[in-house]
């Protein structure tokens, strides 16, 4: 369903983020997985670019129990957007920092044996923090490296009784490639860390999105799931083994603001790099490098009218041009990522076109790029009050 009404914000460009496909995919994984197993949804970077706050709301819904982002600001923000649930942040926040943390209680990483030791001068005497100890098993970012340092953690934290040590965990680097000769290295190093534990965390969890579906061995107690509740493949290369289907969620529209006829030899944009081999209708659309829409995307086509037309010239901040296959009236609709009529461009094809990863193409797109959210093919505002379409 394409957005008619956009009275609520002020240009002719959009995402749509469909909520329904972040449950399913998060109901698919957790029917997949052995009931013992708790999702973890990774909601960081603004939820890939779909939605914090939206994204958190209906993976817990579906059935996630704890959440996980980057940062600490990315957890205070979804405090104060009312998510209550444990949110843990995965990577490195200041020691300094870790009465805020307690007071949003929110879960701090531990990465190194320092950062315990100013983490204990700071924390006030009536503060509580949970915790989880990272592991480095060959990823190369942060993380405990050694059993001596891990042991010495340990201590720290269980002399501490303001500490309330929740989990350990680590980070596969090649989970979503066919060779798992690496992942199998990481697995046993992380294995003959967490056998020095008297006793386990509730959370033990190494297992990224492409580990949780392919490997039950690393599934522990606790799996993150991050890109395939969005409905992308961790990877091309292991799309034909995926155990479930995903539901792309992400999708990306605009309208035609301005439509014209070319003649032979008319220029279009900066550098003049495109010219009209004869008649030519071109449209223009709202949305440009600014946006995330980068320059090297020229060439690229989008849908309009259900057709594939290219972009042509060089993309600018604001607007980009198409060639349109005849004369459409202004204010038709093209569809940069998702289905129009029996076409469609998936978030797979635009990362093939600039060369990246799947992951990089809706954290590109920018805020000032609306997200309108939909549920049960209705579109909802930030309320989930129904909007009307």
């Amino acid at each position: 369903m394409m957005l008619e009404d956009q009275s609520f914000f002020y240009r002719d460009t959009w995402a749509e983020v469909d909520l329904d496909c972040i449950k399913k995919n998060i109901s698919s994984i957790k029917s997949f997985l052995p009931d013992k197993v708790e999702i973890m949804a990774v909601v960081k970077a603004n939820a890939y670019g779909h939605g914090d706050v939206e994204t958190a709301s209906a993976a817990l819904e579906a059935g996630a129990t704890i959440l996980a982002v980057a940062f600490m600001d990315e957890a205070i923000a979804l405090r104060k957007k009312g998510i209550t649930a444990p949110v843990l942040v995965l990577g490195a926040s200041r020691a300094d920092d870790v009465n805020i943390a307690a007071d949003h209680q929110i879960i701090l990483t531990v990465f190194d044996r320092e950062w315990v030791k100013k983490a204990r001068t700071v924390l006030h005497p009536d503060k509580s923090l949970a915790l989880h100890i990272k592991i480095d098993t060959g990823m190369g970012r942060i993380g405990v490296r050694t059993a001596d340092e891990l042991k010495l953690i340990k201590r720290l934290i269980k002399d501490d009784p303001r500490f309330d040590f929740q989990g350990v965990f680590t980070h596969f680097a090649t989970a979503d490639e066919l060779d798992d000769s690496y992942f199998k290295k990481q697995l046993e190093f992380f294995n003959e860390m967490i056998a020095s534990f008297d006793v386990l965390p509730r959370y033990i969890h190494s297992s990224n999105s492409a580990a949780a579906l392919r490997f039950s061995e690393a599934q522990f107690n606790t799996v993150r799931i991050g890109i395939a509740m969005y409905g992308l493949t961790p990877s091309p290369e292991i799309e034909p083994v995926l155990p479930i289907e995903l539901n792309e969620a992400f999708s990306l529209h605009s309208r035609l603001v301005h439509v014209k006829k070319l003649q032979k030899g008319d220029k279009v944009s900066y550098g003049a790099t495109y010219e009209a081999s004869g008649d030519e209708w071109v449209g223009t659309l709202p949305i440009g490098y600014a946006d995330g829409w980068i320059r090297k995307l020229q060439g690229q086509e989008v849908l309009i009218e259900g057709i594939r037309c290219p972009i042509i010239g060089r993309i600018c901040m604001d607007q980009c041009m198409v060639r349109l296959p005849f004369e459409v009236p202004v204010g038709t609709a093209a569809t940069l990522i998702g289905k129009q009529g029996i076409e469609t461009i998936s978030v797979n094809e635009i990362a093939s076109w600039l060369n990246t990863i799947n992951y990089e193409i809706p954290c590109l797109i920018s805020s000032r790029v609306p997200r309108i959210y939909k549920e049960r093919g209705e579109v909802v505002d930030l309320n989930n009050s129904l909007l009307k379409v």
